[in-house]
């Protein structure tokens, strides 16, 4: 295995490097170690986009995650969104529709009018990024999703030296 590390250069506004800096400083740690979990962690939590099987509704719960970002640091546009999510997908059971994309990238407010147009049950009392997750778990089954994904996770981790899963 290739341990060799590379240098990068990132652009960050004053803000984002001073809040770094500060984090750095009351974990006493270097700065340089905030940057390397910041990537650890994405990379991590994001690993189903590192799965070419992983397609349509199975990228949907990761776009949840980071739908903010989408909105703000990416700025995708809702046909380069579907090509990410439904671009490689071959079942059709899998595939999410252009609408639901669309709601990935709707602000809160516009996200709550069309969620409450949506379904006739009206939740108009919970919040709009919990009815999402709730309104896309429910259209796309994604709780057996989850829960596969949690099983295997647990089964990786329980695994002895032979392989041998208890």
């Amino acid at each position: 295995m290739n341990d060799l590390k590379q240098i990068i250069s990132l652009r960050l506004a004053d803000s984002d490097r001073a809040a770094v800096q500060t984090i750095a400083s009351r974990l006493f740690v270097r700065e340089s170690d905030i940057y390397r979990f910041a990537v650890n962690y994405m990379l991590n939590r994001f690993g189903c986009l590192f799965d070419d099987s992983c397609t349509g509704s199975d990228l949907l719960l990761a776009m949840l995650e980071i739908r903010a970002e989408i909105n703000h640091t990416f700025g995708f546009k809702k046909h380069q969104l579907e090509k990410i999510i439904n671009g490689n997908n071959l079942h059709p059971d899998k595939y999410v529709a252009m609408s639901d994309i669309e709601l990935l990238l709707m602000s809160q407010h516009m996200l709550k009018q069309r969620l409450m147009k949506l379904e006739e049950s009206s939740r108009a009392n919970i919040d709009p990024e919990a009815w999402l997750k709730t309104y896309l778990t429910e259209k796309y089954n994604l709780l057996e999703t989850e829960e596969r994904t949690e099983v295997k996770n647990l089964m990786e981790v329980h695994k002895d030296t032979d392989g041998f899963i208890p």
